[in-house]
């Protein structure tokens, strides 16, 4: 039966922004995903949002969210969560303006849809967002992102200077666009990955992915210090979110000596290091703590008792030695400047190959601060002209992205700079 005019109005009416922006990423996927994509976007309107989360799926942690919109993107000052993937992206050849603001509206209506527990648009596999577990999504734009869209990058969006202990790799390095995905449940993690790159198949390419673990939830107390591979307590100098020194260390506030359209944003330092666990076995428990300058028990510095006691570097051994080391990680990391801080939240990776006994594990490390120049790179430079950690560590990978602020509901992460 032919379909009345009436009918056909009433179908046009249903189409909607969002399978206008659709436009791109369905762009040479093939029929049959197009007809699965029709069958998504027309069928009856009954609960999508809805999608099979059980009713008692809020009352355990899978159901547990973080808000999305807000002036600052969650997965900064958020707790951090047992799960990570970094990925990062390349612009393809014909993504103009035009095109990353289409881009990156579509990412981030899909981002606040999966961190609430609520299906992507599109999302062949709804069942898998019901449990965001405390899912944050975080976006950061590389040179190339801020170049091609038209912006003013902060003087620090660069690659960091040549450091004499690097040994770089292009597939760890460098990136134009940064998807940061972090949730307490892996799968979670694994399927938001694929909805957001999915968004992103016309725009841009996959240049590295990274993915990084800590502690499973509920295994230590909250705000427990992670400990990385070593067995090392990691972060323990962290300034506390929520406190105006966290705010004068990490956010960006847009004055005149950077992008105004970075207000509320902040930079992200993304460096891969390689741990030499098979040559650190061979260190006993005291040249490892002197290596690090805490005590590996409960990371108290050599001269304390406890994690959070101030370190004391001019106590001095019976013998006239500085009781923690001048070469210590702990000692050359800290910086009489009280401006040279960085908030760290860092991941440990293990990627060990099949058939060998050597180990291929690391840090997925990285390091948030309002200004990269004047607050990371001066600590790197102490870290790399003398530590002793660096016998058994090597950065293998390096990015630097600007965070940009958070964006109210209606609109999108990077309006400040692509609207």
């Amino acid at each position: 039966m032919p379909t009345s005019g009436t009918h056909d109005k009433a179908a046009r009416a249903k189409a909607t922004r969002r399978q206008f922006l659709l436009g791109g990423a369905v762009a040479g996927v093939g029929a049959a995903a197009v007809i699965g994509l029709d069958s998504i976007l027309n069928r009856p309107d009954t609960p999508a949002t809805a999608t099979p989360a059980a009713p008692e799926i809020a009352t355990i942690h899978g159901g547990e969210t973080v808000p999305f919109y807000g002036r600052h993107q969650a997965g900064i000052a958020t707790t951090p969560q047992a799960h990570a993937t970094l990925i990062a992206l390349d612009l393809r050849e014909g993504s103009d303006r035009g095109a990353l603001g289409r881009m990156m509206r579509l990412l981030s209506d899909d981002a606040a849809r999966l961190t609430q527990g609520r299906a992507a648009l599109a999302d062949s596999e709804p069942e898998l967002a019901v449990a965001p577990a405390r899912l944050t999504v975080t976006f950061g734009f590389g040179p190339g992102f801020v170049a091609r869209a038209g912006g003013t990058a902060p003087p620090w969006l660069a690659p960091l200077p040549p450091f004499t202990v690097d040994r770089l790799q292009p597939e760890f390095s460098d990136g134009d666009l940064l998807l940061q995905i972090a949730s307490d449940d892996p799968l979670t993690v694994s399927h938001t990955a694929r909805m957001l790159l999915k968004d992103t198949r016309s725009f841009a390419t996959v240049r590295w992915v990274q993915r990084g673990f800590r502690r499973a939830t509920g295994t230590e107390a909250s705000g427990t210090t992670m400990r990385n591979l070593f067995g090392q307590v990691d972060g323990t100098a962290n300034v506390a979110p929520g406190t105006a020194e966290f705010d004068k260390v990490v956010w960006n506030t847009g004055s005149t000596d950077t992008a105004a359209w970075m207000a509320g944003g902040t930079s992200a330092v993304v460096r891969r290091i390689h741990m030499n666990l098979d040559t650190w076995d061979h260190l006993d428990r005291g040249g490892r703590e002197q290596s690090v300058g805490r005590t590996l028990a409960n990371g108290a510095p050599l001269t304390g008792r406890n994690e959070h006691d101030e370190p004391d570097f001019e106590a001095k051994t019976a013998i006239g030695f500085p009781v923690i080391p001048e070469f210590s990680h702990m000692r050359r990391a800290r910086s009489d400047n009280p401006d040279e801080q960085i908030f760290r939240r860092a991941y440990n990776y293990d990627d060990a190959p099949e058939g060998t006994e050597i180990a291929n594990a690391g840090l997925v490390f990285i390091a948030f601060q309002a200004d990269v120049d004047r607050q990371f790179t001066p600590m790197q430079r102490r870290l790399d002209e003398l530590d002793l950690l660096n016998t058994w560590t090597t950065p293998i990978g390096s990015s630097v992205f600007a965070i940009p602020p958070g964006c109210a509901e209606g609109g999108f992460v990077g309006d400040t700079l692509l609207a």
